[in-house]
């Protein structure tokens, strides 16, 4: 039993020194919030192994949390604290409001939070407590927090997408109607102006209250396509005072990523050359093999999903590009004019690599989905390889490999 309690001391005095190497010091306590609309339920675990104190709940009020750290920072003499609590609903106000005070915070992922099997209890209490002692052992993964200039670029881009969503519900809605009624729109492309002159032109219904009902949904369709071009302008108009507009216009010169496909990735990533290799970047955006492996028994599975949802659709929708041969063209060549010659040389190897490497997954008789998901994952090294060298930043001859 002491050659056990040795050996743990060891570990733990072993993780205490990593921590001193990582941060340059001990925090003097580590607080875990667990947080919620209305309340936060705070716990300490101090340095050492004693169980964390659950000290109660506050309000979620900016008095309330300024108070708590006041305090908290008055208890331990002004030492550095750490407070830990999980990505939500909330947002990062709570992060930001610690740091201003002088304390350390992180935003922890919540799918990545140890568990153990056999815990069937679930109280706010407990999830501080956890937090708490998890922090100070080292075990929790932190998320990376937005500045707030790149949160508002952020919302933003979202605010776009859900937009889009709800123009496309409102066309499913009226195409759905018309189906129904065996009004078939003779022309190649809908949702032109060639289109909504037919509908107003052509279609007619036996009765007044279908005549209405068509108009109401097109007018739905036109008020959609009216607020997605609104925030779509209002992406444009906030590009050059991001700080990543640079990074933006550079990434523009891959096939198959426009404007809207650029500031979403790096809206939702941030600067991306905080990672240090492509590989690293795909995996985060869940885009590589999930994996069951056993003795000597490997199995591959479907890609993992993890990370960031936004940025996996747009690459995957930006994918489908590369299914025709490689070749410059108009829109291609004035978006990379505005770019570095590396810049364009990078783009130009990419779009050769991975219109290769379509037609080659495609001949095996893959599914075009797997196929387009393959070059979304390489599409992503390439993003990182254009992001380094517009940020000045070494990379990799190959981004993909």
């Amino acid at each position: 039993m002491k050659q056990s309690n040795a050996t743990q001391q060891a570990v733990v005095e072993r993780a205490v020194a990593q921590r001193v190497s990582a941060a340059g010091y001990v925090h003097a306590a580590y607080i875990g919030l667990d947080v919620h609309k209305v309340s936060i339920s705070v716990a300490i675990a101090e340095t050492g192994r004693q169980a964390p104190e659950f000290r109660g709940e506050i309000p979620n009020e900016p008095k309330a949390i300024d108070k708590l750290v006041r305090q908290l920072s008055e208890r331990f003499a002004g030492q550095p604290l750490l407070f830990s609590y999980e990505a939500g609903p909330c947002g990062y106000g709570i992060y930001h409001q610690v740091q201003a005070n002088g304390h350390d915070c992180e935003v922890v992922a919540p799918t990545l939070i140890p568990q153990r099997a056999g815990d069937r209890i679930k109280t706010d209490r407990r999830d501080a407590q956890m937090l708490a002692r998890l922090s100070r052992s080292g075990e929790l993964t932190p998320v990376w927090v937005p500045t707030p200039e790149q949160e508002a670029i952020r919302d933003l881009t979202r605010a776009r997408e859900d937009m889009k969503a709800g123009e496309l519900r409102a066309r499913q809605r009226l195409n759905a109607f018309l189906l129904r009624h065996s009004k078939i729109y003779p022309g190649k492309s809908k949702w032109g102006p060639a289109y909504f002159r037919w509908l107003e032109e052509t279609v007619r219904f036996d009765t007044p209250v279908q005549q209405i009902v068509l108009q109401e949904y097109v007018d739905h369709v036109k008020e959609a396509q009216r607020r997605v071009a609104g925030l779509e302008k209002q992406m444009k108009a906030a590009l050059p005072a991001w700080s990543l507009a640079p990074v933006v216009e550079s990434v523009q010169a891959m096939r198959g990523v426009s404007l809207i496909t650029a500031m979403t990735v790096l809206a939702e990533l941030g600067d991306i050359t905080r990672f240090d290799s492509p590989r690293q970047l795909m995996a985060y955006l869940g885009l590589v093999p999930s994996e069951h492996s056993s003795g000597g028994s490997r199995r591959q599975g479907g890609i993992t999903k993890t990370g960031n949802g936004h940025v996996r659709r747009v690459l995957v929708e930006a994918a489908w590009s590369y299914r025709f041969p490689a070749r410059k063209t108009r829109i291609i060549e004035q978006r990379a004019e505005k770019t570095s010659s590396t810049v364009q040389a990078i783009a130009w190897e990419a779009q050769k690599r991975l219109c290769g490497r379509y037609r080659r997954l495609a001949a095996t008789g893959k599914v075009k989905q797997q196929v387009t998901t393959a070059v979304a994952r390489e599409l992503a090294g390439f993003l990182w390889a254009i992001a380094c060298e517009a940020m000045g930043k070494p990379h990799g001859s190959r981004a993909a490999a």
